[in-house]
C-alpha cells in the first residue's frame, strides 16, 4: 500500500481557526527532563506504526541532541499527561511541529482541535519574528489529522508518495 505524505503550513498567526477550548488542557514545558517525551510518543505513535515508537534509549538520546533548536511540551488534562508536541526551530524563523499527538485514551473525545490550537499559538511565540509554522502527516496517521490540521487554517504545500 502506497503511503501519502502532507506536508502543511500557516503562513500568518491569523490564518489560525481555533478548536472549541478544551477546561483544564494546557500546555507545559518540559524543561530539562526529557524523561517522559519517549514513553508518551511510543504511547501515541505505536497504533500507527511511527518509527519513534520503537526507538531504542540510544536513539532517543541522538533524536534529543540531532536539532540543537528542538524544544518538547506536554500537553495535559487536568494535570494529567494527555499527549505531546515537539517543535523543531529552523532557519529563517520557521518553526515544524515535529511531534504533535495525543495518548490513546485521549483520543476520540474532541480533544485535538483545542491541542492543536494551543501548540499552533505556542508555535508562533517560539522564537520572534516566525514566518511559517508547519508539518507532515501521513495516511497511516490518525485518520482525524489532516482533517484537523485543515479546519484550524494549514494550507498544504507539498504531498508525496512513499513505497
Amino acid at each position: 500500500m502506497t503511503k501519502i505524505v502532507t506536508y502543511v503550513e500557516m503562513t500568518d498567526r491569523t490564518q489560525l481557526v481555533p478548536g472549541d477550548p478544551v477546561p483544564g488542557m494546557v500546555l507545559v514545558a518540559v524543561d530539562g527532563d526529557l524523561s517522559l517525551v519517549p514513553d508518551l510518543v511510543a504511547r501515541i505513535g505505536a497504533p500507527y506504526r511511527w518509527r519513534s515508537a520503537r526507538r531504542s534509549p540510544q536513539e532517543w538520546e541522538a533524536w534529543f541532541v540531532e536539532h540543537p533548536g528542538r524544544t518538547c511540551w506536554l500537553l495535559t488534562v487536568a494535570d494529567e499527561p494527555a499527549g505531546v508536541v515537539c517543535y523543531d526551530l529552523h532557519p529563517d524563523a520557521d518553526v515544524e511541529i515535529r511531534t504533535f499527538g495525543l495518548l490513546p485514551e485521549f483520543t476520540g473525545k474532541g480533544l485535538g482541535g483545542h491541542a492543536l490550537t494551543l501548540a499552533i499559538r505556542k508555535g508562533w511565540e517560539l522564537v520572534p519574528d516566525v514566518s511559517r509554522i508547519w508539518l507532515h502527516t501521513s495516511s497511516e496517521d490518525n485518520p482525524n489529522a489532516l482533517p484537523n490540521y485543515q479546519r484550524r487554517g494549514f494550507r498544504t504545500f507539498k504531498t508525496e508518495e512513499c513505497g
